[in-house]
């Protein structure tokens, strides 16, 4: 019987592929992921002030109206899978490092080029990164989390032997699990009563972030040309009749720019002190707030120093928000509804990307105050939305299924909720 009961008890030792992450732990695979995964992003980060950069030129030679400029601006999953659960908040933030390296790159980079080669070369250079990710790609591996869902458990397995390996590192003993999942994610799971509040929040979420941080990205080219927050609604100095009359960035202008971009570091490094000593809901009205309150003083008419002093600090806000919304959102959906909780909120990113060039580049020739209330408005309904999101993430696992998201919820409950369970069943 004791020789029976111990090789049950060997038999039926199992690990799940989070349990197998914290084993394998934080190491080389990591920090190659890290590297990889930030040239995206770099490549992300140029192309966005890519668009900011070129736009005043691209008006003047092509003599666009503003609706036509901002027609032409209009027109990540498993990274997170393979950090340890204390990694994971700080890893994922830190990938904001490498957007900002990108955007203060761009920077520099069409300070040499636009006065002397142009746009046409800048757009050449910009997409460097863009080819070194590319060419990279065949190391990704699959996530172990999908594989193992689908029935390919020695896939998956094969793929955390890979990461443990290169870390220095081995899996935990016995056979590798999943919870039980009878179908693909489709987006009708995200609205189960346990998920519809909160899909609907973080796609708001989404929105709100990109509407509000590609909006003062715009924004700022268009006040640094005018020379004021008042002067921006001057159409004489924005809607050149002729190429004559083109007012183009100057070296003024480029350092500005860049001062207002290298807001991207300190909102990380707020926000790396931030996300789990007050928590992701928390770390993300916050940010909404202070972009909020940071915007009204331009309301004042503000000049050229000031206006560059509020508009680095609402960068930094809304950078930092972004950030944690990437930390949030994988934490919160359970892994057959991760890529498509991530990928819709993304979707939402990006319908607030095409509006806010409207916003920012049409609606601001006619109204300074109306834009920014706009914005203002739209960052405190996203403080209002991070505030009521109904689950905090900090501390938890990725959640594999639905059914694990709602056994770690009665977790949660108070102590006197919960029910003893015998421990007769545990083995010798």
């Amino acid at each position: 019987d004791t020789i029976l009961n111990s090789y049950i008890c060997i038999s039926s030792e199992t690990f799940t592929v989070e349990e197998a992450v914290e084993a394998i732990g934080f190491g080389k695979f990591q920090w190659k992921l890290s590297m990889l995964t930030g040239v995206a992003w770099m490549a992300d980060a140029m192309e966005m002030m890519l668009l900011s950069i070129a736009t005043p030129q691209l008006r003047c030679e092509w003599r666009l109206s503003s609706w036509k400029v901002a027609s032409i601006t209009a027109v990540m999953t498993l990274y997170t899978e393979f950090l340890p659960m204390k990694s994971r908040g700080i890893s994922v933030i830190l990938l904001g490092v490498f957007w900002g390296l990108g955007a203060v790159f761009e920077v520099l980079l069409a300070m040499l080029v636009m006065p002397t080669l142009g746009w046409k070369w800048l757009l050449a250079f910009s997409t460097l990164p863009l080819v070194v990710f590319a060419a990279s790609c065949c190391w990704l591996p699959e996530s172990a989390r999908f594989d193992v869902l689908r029935g390919r458990e020695d896939k998956a397995l094969d793929t955390l032997k890979c990461i443990a390996a290169a870390n220095g590192s081995s899996v935990p003993k016995g056979r590798l699990i999943a919870n039980t999942q009878t179908d693909r994610g489709r987006i009708r799971d995200l609205f189960i009563p346990e998920y519809r509040r909160t899909t609907l929040l973080v796609w708001f979420i989404w929105f709100c972030n990109a509407f509000s941080y590609y909006g003062i990205v715009l924004l700022t080219t268009e006040l640094f040309q005018a020379g004021s927050a008042c002067s921006a609604t001057d159409n004489s100095n924005m809607e050149p009749r002729c190429s004559l009359e083109c007012n183009y960035l100057t070296f003024h202008d480029y350092v500005d720019l860049l001062w207002t971009t290298l807001a991207e570091f300190p909102g990380i490094l707020v926000t790396l002190w931030m996300i789990d000593r007050i928590g992701r809901r928390k770390s993300m009205a916050v940010c909404f707030l202070l972009f909020s309150v940071s915007i009204l003083p331009l309301y004042a008419c503000t000049q050229r120093t000031l206006l560059t002093v509020f508009i680095f600090i609402a960068r930094a806000c809304i950078t930092g928000g972004w950030q944690v919304a990437y930390v949030y959102t994988p934490e919160v959906f359970p892994t057959a509804t991760r890529a498509i909780g991530i990928g819709t909120g993304s979707g939402m990113a990006r319908v607030g990307a095409l509006i806010t060039p409207f916003i920012a580049q049409v609606l601001l020739k006619s109204s300074i105050y109306l834009t920014l209330s706009v914005y203002l408005i739209c960052c405190l309904l996203g403080t209002v939305a991070s505030w009521f999101l109904p689950m905090e993430t900090t501390g938890r696992s990725l959640q594999e299924s639905t059914q694990s998201t709602m056994e770690q919820k009665n977790i949660e409950r108070p102590q006197g909720s919960e029910t003893t369970e015998s421990s007769s069943n545990t083995c010798p």
